[in-house]
């Protein structure tokens, strides 16, 4: 059974290193740096799933979404979980855990997106029960 519970600054580290897998270098401080704000906001969730030695193996950070234009959703702006351990349910186990939350917080539905190449997660979200539903271009400011 996996174990899930909320994130704290002690798993920076492996948080950095699951960053790392999923395409996003990140070192230990950079991440205890960008949890700070988060982790006392109560529109974020951030949790981990454990692996048996009490390291993260996974991770899910979601957030409370509000527009003039929607109902109120949860917009998931990262899930990873370790190659290794993949294909073990631990992923569903994490989403499974926000959209508890989200219901208890009148949140629904659950959004995310994931960048077009990412064809495996793409499948994962869609046994889980989620559809594609838009297709849109993603834009930054420039300096």
């Amino acid at each position: 059974m996996t174990v899930v519970r909320p994130m704290s600054v002690g798993d920076a580290e492996d948080v950095a290193l699951l960053c790392g897998q999923w395409g996003y270098p990140s070192t230990a401080a950079e991440v205890e740096e960008r949890l700070g704000p988060v982790l006392t906001d109560p529109s974020h969730v951030l949790l981990v799933a454990e692996g048996e030695d009490g390291s993260a193996v996974g991770w899910v950070h979601a957030f409370a979404w509000y527009s003039l234009a929607a109902p109120p959703a949860l917009e998931v702006v990262g899930l990873v979980v370790d190659e290794a351990a993949r294909g073990g349910g631990i992923g569903r186990v994490l989403m499974s855990a926000v959209e508890q939350w989200a219901a208890e917080r009148s949140l629904a539905p659950v959004r995310l997106r994931s960048a077009a190449g990412r064809h495996e997660a793409h499948a994962f979200y869609e046994r889980i029960g989620y559809e594609h539903y838009k297709t849109q271009h993603a834009f930054r400011q420039v300096s």
